[in-house]
């Protein structure tokens, strides 16, 4: 993006399931906002996952992933579903996703979680265990057990788990300068009782923190406490930093504290502003092209799209301030309130309406 023309570029990519119904909710949204912002938009479509496999034989289209390398952000849905479990490994949808982060260099996945009392209802908390919970969860994204060496066999398979120094040093960074602007508390989350890596991990977590943010409280957590921890005492955790497999098994169990998966946003950076943004998460072929996906979690991670990649933070705010209001409102979704006959384009428009009743400043 570039202040002279006020330009921004952002490449959509659908993927499968509920992914083509939540992307049109955000791209609605993000154009509401860009326009409320003055702000010109480039948007391109992209082919990735299941529905790049039925059109190009890959997991993400070539021309594709260029535009992405190109592009200020992207925009990505969700990817996957049983139409392709029987494809090989390495041809999987999943395969597509885990290819783009690698491209895009983005290392660091940003979720934030926030308990919100008008959804307390839909979660199996007490309204005293959701109270004050407002966490940033930090995953480590192109490391760990994902990207490893692993080889399949009839009668074995391996998945090798490896990290570098490097690899560490640069998400505690990430983690750190999170910790400082919130409330300077940081929880690192590791194995360290049994996995080597994790004892890199946990070292090198320490020396980074204690080296270059010397003000903030640091603690160690093993995995398994932690996610007891997440359950019982959820409001004590400030900012988290995990690995890849643990982050992403803690940030959906993290979703039962804001009441749906469909809540969620992330944002995945790298050193630059380009950024990779989705929903947690996954691609619902069940209830896929019935209209009544949750887009929440989608329109959420276009305002983290405009925070960190285009610098309108004024943007993110007004469409965050916008969803607290429809769902305070009780705008909800079926995978929240099963009596609502709410789709998801309703969600869109109204969220909508409420934004264009907000003053840009």
């Amino acid at each position: 993006m570039t202040a002279a023309s006020n330009t921004a570029h952002i490449v959509l990519l659908s993927g499968d399931g509920i992914g083509p119904e939540v992307i049109e909710s955000a791209a609605a949204v993000l154009q509401c906002a860009a326009r409320l912002g003055q702000l010109e938009l480039r948007l391109e479509e992209g082919w990735i996952g299941g529905a790049a496999i039925d059109r190009c034989g890959d997991s993400i289209a070539p021309d594709t992933l260029e535009s992405c390398l190109k592009a200020d952000a992207v925009l990505l849905g969700a990817v996957g579903g049983p139409r392709w479990e029987h494809l090989p490994g390495h041809l999987r949808p999943e395969t597509g996703l885990l290819r783009l982060r690698s491209a895009m260099k983005v290392y660091a996945n940003l979720r934030p979680v926030r308990s919100r009392s008008a959804l307390a209802a839909f979660t199996p908390y007490r309204p005293e265990i959701l109270a004050g919970v407002d966490i940033m969860m930090i995953r480590e994204l192109t490391g760990g057990l994902y990207f490893g060496e692993r080889h399949r066999s009839e009668t074995e398979a391996f998945d090798t788990c490896r990290y570098s120094k490097i690899e560490v040093e640069r998400i505690a960074r990430v983690a750190g300068r999170a910790a400082r602007a919130r409330k300077g508390r940081l929880c690192s989350i590791d194995k360290a009782n049994v996995l080597d890596t994790s004892r890199l991990w946990r070292q090198v977590m320490s020396e980074t923190i204690a080296r270059e943010f010397p003000e903030l409280i640091l603690e160690h957590i093993l995995v398994d406490a932690a996610a007891m921890y997440l359950a019982q005492r959820p409001a004590s955790f400030d900012v988290i930093v995990t690995e890849n497999l643990f982050g992403d098994i803690l940030s959906d169990q993290s979703s039962t504290l804001a009441g749906s998966l469909g809540l969620l946003p992330s944002a995945s950076l790298g050193d630059g502003t380009r950024g990779l943004y989705e929903p947690i998460h996954g691609s619902a072929p069940s209830i896929a092209g019935r209209g009544i996906a949750n887009p929440i979690g989608a329109i959420l991670s276009v305002a983290l799209l405009f925070r960190y990649s285009l610098g309108h933070d004024h943007l993110a705010r007004m469409i965050e301030d916008g969803v607290e209001e429809i769902l305070d409102g009780s705008v909800l979704t079926p995978d929240l309130d099963p009596d609502s006959r709410l789709t998801t384009s309703d969600v869109t428009r109204m969220l909508c309406a409420v934004m264009s009743r907000h003053q840009v400043v």
